[in-house]
């Protein structure tokens, strides 16, 4: 279902990412729980990621659906919908960290070689490096 949609649809980031940690809300310091509010446009993509120190729970409002992650599970989510989606995530760590995948292989610094890149990912040295620039271009 998910490849159907990538081919007919312009997938695009989600439209807002609201962390609240004990950073931003104090009261919730002493729970050692962090939360984030996730608003998705239509077809809004919340990019492949991992929290490491955490596992969370997500409560899409719209659809009634809740998603579980363990610790360090790489996922993602994706709005299926043509209507806005608004979620909530509840994590298990106050500070749960977050590890964005593309940017962890392709903007890691020091820079991982291109040729430890080829084999996993099945693919020649032009086209990672290809990935590593178009990468590097959209960073600011």
């Amino acid at each position: 279902m998910v490849s159907k949609i990538l081919e007919r649809h312009q997938i695009h980031e989600a439209q807002k990412v609201i962390p609240e940690t004990v950073d931003q809300l104090a009261e919730i310091k002493p729970l050692g729980i962090s939360i984030a509010h996730i608003d998705f446009s239509p077809y809004g993509l919340n990019p492949p990621h991992t929290h490491p120190r955490a596992t969370g729970i997500l409560f899409v409002l719209n659809k009634g659906d809740v998603l579980v992650f363990p610790m360090g599970m790489i996922h993602f989510q994706l709005n299926v919908g043509k209507t806005d989606a608004i979620a909530f995530a509840g994590l298990s760590n106050q500070n749960p960290s977050l590890i964005t995948i593309a940017n962890a292989v392709f903007g890691s610094k020091p820079p991982i070689s291109v040729d430890v890149l080829t084999k996993p990912f099945q693919v020649d040295k032009n086209m990672i490096q290809y990935l590593k620039n178009g990468f590097r271009m959209t960073k600011t």
